[in-house]
């Protein structure tokens, strides 16, 4: 299943129109706040998806009986530009299990390939993941993040959490997933270029919030 958040008008539009804007970017600190910002408007749309049970608290003047999550997710996220989007959904799943992934991708003349150096999870049987990357481009990071993770067990269902994917992406993952899973992004757009980038997107979204690497 495909989500795609900026169908509705909220003021995560707004935020997404910044991270776009090559005027605004240079502004880091902007910049790691908006994904943060989205991150926890993603977050809250995903909660709606969790299971809930009644609870009964004591108010000063009675009691009220309400509905709240009975499962916190496991969140993972794909280092480093999935950081600050991270720390979004940190904010709403205050005590969720985390894990953490290092991936890179290697280009050759042939093919964009994904190197997994990294990995550090809590064990995943049977409970709900959300994956946090913040570019859904050709989709193979989070196959291959997907595929490292059963080595920590089978996760009841993956909600994959991206800003903006490309439509090469999401077909990519539903080939080649298998699993209960979700696609979450706030854009699905046009297409990836020659260099497997995607367009319109953002750009980098690690050298954004960081600097360039070397």
């Amino acid at each position: 299943m495909l989500i795609v958040l900026n169908n509705q008008h909220s003021i995560a539009n707004q935020f997404l129109s910044e991270l776009r804007d090559k005027t605004v970017q240079h502004d880091r600190e902007r910049f790691r706040n908006n994904m943060q910002r989205l991150g926890e408007l993603m977050a809250y749309e995903i909660s709606k998806k969790l299971r809930y049970a009644g609870r009964t608290v004591q108010t000063p003047l009675g009691e009220s009986r309400i509905l709240v999550p009975d499962q916190q997710p496991v969140l993972i996220t794909v280092l480093r530009a999935g950081l600050p989007y991270f720390t979004g959904f940190q904010r709403y799943f205050t005590s969720s299990d985390c894990g953490f992934i290092g991936a890179a991708r290697k280009e050759n003349s042939e093919e964009i390939t994904i190197q997994l150096d990294y990995l550090a999870a809590p064990a995943l049987d049977g409970r709900l993941v959300i994956l946090v990357d913040p570019m859904l481009a050709t989709g193979k990071s989070f196959v291959k993040a997907v595929q490292a993770l059963g080595a920590h067990g089978t996760p009841a269902h993956i909600h994959v959490a991206a800003l903006v994917a490309a439509p090469e992406g999401v077909s990519y993952i539903e080939e080649k997933v298998k699993s209960p899973h979700t696609i979450w992004t706030w854009a699905l757009d046009e297409k990836l270029n020659a260099q497997s980038y995607i367009v319109p997107g953002l750009g980098d979204a690690g050298d954004l919030c960081y600097g360039e690497k070397v």
